[in-house]
């Protein structure tokens, strides 16, 4: 694969800064969540928000959408929602004299799903989404029919604490890129929203991007290059997570997966595009591993009990792996 050039480079760092404007143009305040969002995005990955309700989930997805040029669909996730109500399902037609089943395809198909208050339906219908996210693709009856290219899921979740929700299976969790907190907005923020917007008018959002040229920034994020010891340091990273690693954090019951490894590259090279280079570094990999990592971690019983955290776990390992491995040399490049 070609090495990217700095005419690429800047072309590209171009689109995502105007992209970057439309966003932040909608949540004020939220320049960090907004570049976590872009990155998981070019990684071609899936992401998954918690925060409390009304803190401009849902408003960060909808103008995604309208910015980048791409397909929406909306799916209100409830307890009495079935997969078929996701996926689509075959129904009985008439043609030519004879019945025969005809599938119709439900809301999963499209080019940014959100999955709103994914966790207030039951483990059965979330696991409907599982083959969509991993294969880009959907099964009824038998017959299996592809997604659209690009294809998203962006899924909101309430934390598990309030009432009316189940939590992901560890299977769901993993398809997930990113795990992104939403925070609250600060009083200078409330003060900017209250001045600049009105309840129950949607703020204007100018398409910048469409499918076809966000398809080509993500093929630019595949580009980036991958120093040899970058990529032993996500390794490292990823085998830290698990019981039994010499630098394991006490309480963890199970790690990552080697799916988190190929994300946490994916994610480190994307990053590295959004912030203009042409080469992944440490810092990336640090930047993105509690995002990647922290929802591929299960905590022990006691663990829990204790207020251990799977982020902490996340800042522990960080902190005690090295980002160079002792019996490999250093060199100007590889940084």
């Amino acid at each position: 694969m070609d090495p990217l050039n700095e005419t690429e480079i800047a072309s590209a760092g171009a689109q995502l800064q105007r992209l970057r404007q439309e966003l932040n143009g909608v949540l004020f305040g939220q320049e960090a969540l907004i570049d976590g969002v872009l990155t998981g995005l070019l990684a071609r990955g899936h992401l998954l928000l918690e925060g409390l309700p009304g803190l401009g989930k849902t408003e960060l997805v909808k103008a995604l959408s309208r910015a980048m040029g791409l397909q929406a669909k909306r799916i209100q996730f409830t307890p009495d929602l079935l997969p078929g109500d996701i996926t689509g399902s075959p129904i009985l037609q008439e043609t030519n004299g004879r019945r025969e089943f005809v599938f119709q395809p439900g809301p999963l198909f499209g080019n940014l799903i959100l999955a709103d208050e994914i966790n207030r339906a039951s483990p059965k219908t979330q696991s409907a989404l599982l083959e969509a996210m991993q294969e880009r693709r959907v099964t009824v009856m038998g017959e299996s029919h592809p997604l659209p290219d690009p294809f998203f899921v962006v899924a909101t979740q309430n934390p598990i604490e309030l009432e009316g929700t189940y939590p992901l299976p560890e299977a769901q969790l993993d398809r997930f890129l990113f795990k992104l907190d939403v925070p609250r907005a600060g009083a200078a923020v409330l003060e900017e929203i209250v001045n600049r917007r009105e309840m129950g008018v949607e703020p204007t959002v100018q398409a910048v991007l469409n499918a076809g040229e966000w398809n080509a920034l993500s093929a630019l994020a595949r580009r980036i290059y991958m120093p040899p010891v970058v990529a032993n340091y996500i390794a490292r990273l990823v085998d830290a997570t698990h019981p039994g690693s010499s630098c394991a954090a006490e309480g963890v019951k199970f790690g990552a997966s080697p799916r988190a490894a190929l994300g946490l590259a994916a994610a480190a090279r994307a990053r590295a595009l959004l912030e203009g280079r042409i080469n992944a570094s440490f810092e990336d990999v640090a930047a993105v591993a509690p995002p990647v990592l922290g929802h591929r971690i299960l905590l022990d019983f006691t663990a829990r009990l204790a207020g251990a955290t799977s982020a902490a776990v996340v800042a522990q390992i960080l902190k005690e792996v090295p980002r160079q491995a002792r019996e490999t040399p250093v060199t100007l490049a590889d940084a």
